[in-house]
Parts: structure tokens; C-alpha cells; sequence
């Protein structure tokens, strides 16, 4: 099962239902993906709760962000799926609508956007397309 997917389609899912927060299964990868998402304006914000029933199992709480009863996220597209992964160097990262979208990067300086992976000069795996 692709867990990335899977929380990147719960959090659009969210938005198109609108909901004020969605509930994500915890790992350190999208928890990272998570933060990203909220430094680029996408989420309002992400914080690691454990669960009511069982305190060693922690979910992700995303509290989404409307702009005037608009969702912040628009749309969302997988890139890399486990049966092909989708890998760029620094030179030859994609840029998501000119510049208006994030491409989110697992580079080995950690979880960066376009933008920043650029900046350091770093490459990796594209893991999705955010706009």
C-alpha cells in the first residue's frame, strides 16, 4: 500500500468534503510531507496526537485552510509510485503550473519543496505534485 497516496488523497478528499480536519496514520515521511504542506500554505497545520483507545499507536491531525470558503488545495498528483520511481537532479526539477504549484522532494538533506532543493542544489525522488 502507497501511504504517501494515501495521505495526499485523504487530505484533498478533506477539502472536497469540507471538513475542518483530517486524521492521517503516522510515520515520520508524512510527517514531514505534512510540515512541508504547511510551510508552503496548503495545510494550516499538522500535529502527531496518540490515539484515545491505545496510546503507543500516534495519528497526524491536519487542520485544513480555507480562503474564503475556498480550499487552499486545488489538486494533487502522485509522481513516483512504488512500481516506478520517478528520480531528478537538481538541474532537471520539474516546475508545478510556472511556479503556482509545489513539487515535493525526498532529497537526502530530507522532505523539500521545489523551490528550497533548488536553492541547496540537491536532487531526489519526486514524490508528488501539489497546486
Amino acid at each position: 500500500m502507497d501511504i504517501v497516496a494515501d495521505s495526499l488523497i485523504r487530505i484533498k478528499n478533506g477539502y472536497l468534503a469540507g471538513k475542518e480536519e483530517v486524521s492521517l496514520s503516522y510515520s515520520k515521511l508524512i510527517q514531514s510531507i505534512c510540515k512541508l504542506l504547511e510551510e508552503e500554505g496548503f495545510v494550516e497545520k499538522a500535529e502527531v496526537k496518540e490515539r484515545k483507545e491505545n496510546k503507543n499507536i500516534k495519528d497526524i491531525v491536519v487542520t485544513l485552510k480555507y480562503q474564503s470558503r475556498k480550499p487552499a488545495l486545488k489538486g494533487v498528483k502522485r509522481i513516483s509510485k512504488p512500481g516506478l520511481r520517478v528520480y531528478k537532479g537538481s538541474k532537471a526539477l520539474p516546475y508545478v503550473l510556472n511556479g503556482l504549484g509545489v513539487a515535493i522532494i525526498s532529497t537526502p538533506k530530507g522532505v523539500l519543496s521545489d523551490k528550497k532543493a533548488r536553492k541547496q542544489g540537491v536532487g531526489g525522488e519526486i514524490l508528488a505534485h501539489v497546486w
